[in-house]
């Protein structure tokens, strides 16, 4: 039944890179076949509809929670114009030395990365950024690989990541900070590489293709002016708290959306900005929020007594216990993570997560570290990931070319990931 279970799985990865199904409802199918296949009955005790929808369905809600509030804030920074403020100064800062702008806008792309992820982070850093890239000479594939860049070397810090990996794996919150701390200066460091070599190994080319992509946040600009220098310190609120203070993730969000609110609105205007800021971070929230309710239904199902006891003999057979076969045999294996492939965490990989954690193949830790290193591979390099779609078709340049300039350098980071997993808990 372990043979059967596979083959179901690789037809749901099959029917999610050819886009006959959505990733979503594609993982809410597979997560009831894997449960009828493990011989779950309909109801009662471990079965389909009570443990897999039932109990599936709300498993990641305070992940959902962490979402929302992430959304949240990103629309406060890009409504009280903070994050153009930051982006503003760093081009000014900059002038017209290209690799000073870069980094500025790297640096600036980290910083919203710690708060929210996916394309209204790319927009938040970008909208501005890219386009000022552009204008110093900075290649557009380097432009929009420096954003995604940053992004990722801001996703180690990003609360509602934390919350995920914490419920999924169910690990306590202080686990996954700990490993995210060590995989951070990987990411950075590719980061800082990827603009000082790619800036320079490309030359200067100067292209104004953007000029009307850029009249908008000047206009923008007009309407908002600039934000209070004490507003900018925004994004690094729920930070401080949550690692300075370990103040729990959903409090230390909330927050910062006070945080941004107190600081850039007058009192009498506070309620209608509120309520207009989360009712669109409903909207940008939405579809993350239907994700993971289908990755819960998936973990659930492999969870099943019957479905680790049939998929435990076949992953165990093909999982290195040997640490060095472990780097060598995953890093291998990084492609598997693109265009929402069976190592993509935020698809089947959570699956695969589970089952190798449920059938006791390697520690949770483990598991942590792996699932980790791969989505820094995804938040930068899958052309179908919505952050590197946006980036790439505003820079005016295909996702596949952002691909594989950025590929090298994110591939370090799993590599480095690993490396630290096999030494530290294997």
């Amino acid at each position: 039944m372990g043979v059967v279970i596979l083959l179901v799985m690789a037809a749901g990865v099959a029917a999610m890179l050819t886009r006959r199904l959505p990733t979503a409802f594609a993982l809410v199918v597979l997560g009831v076949v894997i449960a009828f296949l493990a011989g779950a009955p309909l109801t009662g005790e471990n079965s389909v509809l009570d443990t897999v929808v039932q109990g599936g369905a709300p498993m990641l809600a305070a992940t959902m929670i962490a979402i929302l509030l992430g959304s949240w804030l990103g629309k406060l920074l890009d409504e009280t114009g903070i994050a153009g403020t930051l982006v503003r100064k760093i081009v000014e800062f900059g002038g017209d030395r290209p690799v000073v702008v870069a980094l500025g806008v790297l640096a600036v792309s980290t910083l919203v990365g710690t708060v929210t992820g996916s394309a209204p982070a790319a927009m938040l850093a970008g909208i501005i950024g890219i386009p000022a890239m552009i204008a110093v000479g900075i290649p557009k594939v380097t432009a929009a690989g420096t954003i995604l860049m940053g992004i990722a070397a801001g996703m180690p810090f990003e609360l509602p990541i934390w919350q995920f990996f914490s419920t999924a794996l169910e690990l306590p919150v202080d686990t996954v900070r700990g490993f995210m701390m060590k995989l951070f200066p990987f990411a950075l460091a590719a980061a800082v590489l990827f603009v000082l070599i790619e800036t320079r190994r490309r030359g200067v080319e100067h292209s104004w293709s953007l000029r009307s992509a850029s009249a908008k946040p000047a206009s923008r600009r007009k309407e908002l002016g600039d934000a209070p220098w004490y507003a900018l310190l925004t994004p690094l609120v729920p930070l401080i708290l949550a690692l300075g203070f370990e103040v729990a993730i959903l409090p230390s969000m909330l927050a910062g959306v006070l945080y941004a609110l107190v600081t850039t609105t007058r009192p009498r205007d506070m309620n209608k900005r509120l309520l207009r800021t989360l009712y669109g971070a409903f909207e940008v929230a939405a579809a993350p929020i239907v994700l993971f309710i289908a990755i819960g239904i998936l973990l659930a199902a492999v969870k099943l007594p019957g479905a680790v006891e049939s998929l435990e003999p076949l992953v165990k057979a093909v999982s290195p216990q040997n640490p060095v076969l472990f780097v060598l045999v995953f890093t291998l294996l990084v492609p598997l993570c693109l265009y929402r492939g069976p190592l993509n965490v935020y698809g089947l990989g959570a699956g695969i997560a589970g089952v190798l954690i449920a059938a006791g193949i390697y520690p949770a830790i483990a598991v942590l570290g792996l699932a980790t290193s791969y989505n820094q591979v995804f938040g930068v390099a899958d052309p179908t990931s919505t952050q590197t779609v946006w980036s790439a078709q505003y820079a005016g340049v295909t996702p596949q070319r952002v691909m594989l300039r950025t590929l090298p350098y994110v591939w370090a980071v799993a590599l480095g990931g690993f490396c630290v997993t096999a030494a530290s808990y294997l």
